[in-house]
C-alpha cells in the first residue's frame, strides 16, 4: 500500500481492530499468515509516488482545510495520456499546476443554496469543499480536455432543498465554457488521440 504519512498508523489500528477475527481465519482455515501482511510505503510531499510498466502516480497536497492535513490528489500519467482526481479539496492553485493540459481532471465540490449557508455548521461543511463557481475557474485555467464532477456534496434541510445538478452547472458556467460530465455510477472514460469518450454504463 502507498499512501500519505499516517497510511502506516491507519492500517497497523485496522490490523488491530481486527485481530481477533485474523486469529481465528489463520487457525480455522490455514491461511498462510503473510496473506494478510500489511506493507505500507508513507509519503509527505508532492512527487512520483508509484511508477511501474509506463505508468506513472503523481500525488500532489491540496487544501481540505486547516486541521484536515494531510489532503493529496493525483496525477496518472500513460503513454502521453494523463487523468487528475482532486480528492477533497477548497480552491487550489497546487490543483491547478498538476491538473493543467490533463486529459481528464476529476474534480470534488460542494453546493448548497445560500439561504442554508447562513446555518454555521452547514457553512463549516462547504468550507471544505470547492464550490461550483471556484471549480470553473480550476477547470477554465487548467484547460483539461474533459473536465468531471465527483464527490458532489448538496446540502439541504426540512425546508430548504439540495441545489439541483442544474443549478451546480448554472453557477460552473459563469466561470467555465468547456467541455463537462457529471460523474455517475459505472460510469467509463475511453481516452484516445481524438480525445475522451464518455460510457455511462460501464463501457462501450
Amino acid at each position: 500500500m502507498i499512501g500519505p504519512t499516517g497510511a502506516k498508523e491507519l492500517m497497523d489500528n485496522l490490523q488491530r481492530a481486527y485481530a481477533a477475527d485474523i486469529k481465528i481465519r489463520l487457525a480455522d482455515e490455514k491461511n498462510p499468515p503473510e496473506g494478510i501482511a500489511v506493507k505500507v510505503d508513507e509519503f509527505s510531499s508532492d512527487g512520483v509516488v508509484f511508477e511501474k510498466d509506463g505508468v506513472r502516480v503523481s500525488a500532489f497536497e491540496v487544501d481540505h482545510g486547516e486541521v484536515i492535513k494531510p489532503a493529496y490528489g493525483y496525477r496518472i500519467d500513460y503513454r502521453g495520456r494523463s487523468v487528475v482526481i482532486s480528492g477533497d479539496t477548497r480552491f487550489s492553485e497546487n490543483l491547478i499546476k498538476y491538473g493543467t493540459g490533463a486529459d481528464l481532471l476529476i474534480h470534488e465540490l460542494g453546493a448548497a443554496k445560500p439561504e442554508l449557508l447562513k446555518n454555521p455548521a452547514m457553512q463549516r461543511i462547504i468550507d471544505h469543499h470547492t464550490v461550483p463557481r471556484d471549480v470553473g475557474r480550476v477547470f477554465e485555467r487548467a484547460k483539461p480536455k474533459l473536465a468531471v464532477y465527483t464527490h458532489i456534496v448538496r446540502l439541504s434541510n426540512a425546508t430548504i432543498p439540495e441545489p439541483s445538478l442544474a443549478d451546480i452547472l448554472a453557477e460552473t458556467r459563469e466561470t467555465y465554457s468547456g467541455p463537462l460530465v457529471f460523474g455517475e455510477d459505472l460510469m467509463t472514460f475511453d481516452i484516445g488521440s481524438r480525445g475522451v469518450a464518455v460510457y455511462r454504463t460501464g463501457g462501450p
